[in-house]
């Protein structure tokens, strides 16, 4: 017959590490969370960022759908959010693998691509602002090609690439070390198996590459499309949401008008909204990739 072991008491944590939690905690709560609960109670009133105001109930919330200006902004955020989800998540793949191969100077290379994730972007959008603007219509100018004769950022139905090309080059260096850090996980003896069995490069990414940084993929696409979704310094430096509206993102809106136009009751109840829809889309994006995972 075995004698029942007596429960080990919990360990009480010293007040140490209570005093060092501490002022993290003050520093959220006082700079985190009562911003945002003050935002929420400002959504139900007719506040312009000054003077008086009163409540107005869900007048706010129910206007934002009848306002073209902000769907269009939803159309605009949504649609650059796919593409360059999209896009930027081939090019970290390809260019990860490519610096995981046997290359010379491949620390080197992986420090250079990963460059751009630690500059500024508005410094960078700017720079790119002058290559858009002047360097590439002088180009193509000179090569003869006349669709680039004039800045895509002029135009309203091309600026919206000008914006994917800066994002894209700069958000794709974090999902390359994402990538490289899931290819370092893979053990080499299932390549060579691979290759004794004759299978194609493609045969070998689709049955053991891809499968084995299933979770890789879905950290880089989830955080990816959320980071898209907030775009906001990239237009600013490129377009300013020009011309016109046409790459007028949801922040850049909620930041115009909440900030610049009086609307800042009304820009707040469109900031909670949009806070819902992202928390709602990372979620069933995350169900859905990770379902994925677990088929392979």
């Amino acid at each position: 017959m075995s004698v029942p072991t007596l429960a080990r008491p919990a360990k009480k944590l010293p007040r140490a590490f209570y005093l060092m939690v501490l002022p993290a905690f003050a520093l959220f709560l006082v700079f985190h969370t009562v911003p945002v609960l003050t935002g929420i109670y400002y959504s139900f009133t007719n506040y312009a960022g000054y003077g008086e105001w009163s409540f107005i109930g869900l007048s706010n919330y129910i206007n934002l759908f009848r306002d073209e200006r902000i769907l269009n902004a939803y159309g605009f955020t949504f649609l650059f959010a796919i593409v360059s989800t999209i896009a930027v998540n081939i090019i970290a793949l390809s260019v990860a693998m490519a610096l995981n191969s046997r290359i010379k100077f491949k620390t080197g290379f992986r420090g250079i691509f990963f460059i751009p994730n630690i500059l500024s972007i508005l410094i960078v959008g700017y720079v790119f602002n002058y290559l858009f603007s002047n360097s590439v219509p002088a180009i193509a100018e000179a090569l003869g090609i006349n669709a680039l004769t004039s800045s895509i950022l002029a135009g309203e139905d091309t600026a919206w690439i000008g914006v994917v090309i800066l994002s894209v080059w700069q958000a794709a260096a974090f999902n390359i070390i994402i990538y490289l850090a899931g290819l370092q996980t893979i053990p080499g003896e299932l390549y060579e198996a691979a290759s004794l069995d004759g299978a194609s490069a493609w045969k070998q990414f689709s049955t053991i590459t891809f499968p084995l940084i299933g979770a890789f993929f879905t950290i880089n696409m989830v955080l990816s499309l959320k980071n898209f979704l907030q775009v906001f310094d990239q237009i600013i430096s490129l377009t300013g949401g020009g011309p016109g509206t046409s790459t007028e993102s949801i922040s850049v809106l909620i930041y115009r008008g909440g900030f610049q136009g009086g609307e800042y009751g009304y820009q707040t109840a469109n900031a909670v909204i949009y806070l819902f829809v992202i928390i709602a889309i990372s979620f069933i994006q995350l169900r859905i990739l990770q379902r994925r995972e677990a088929s392979f």
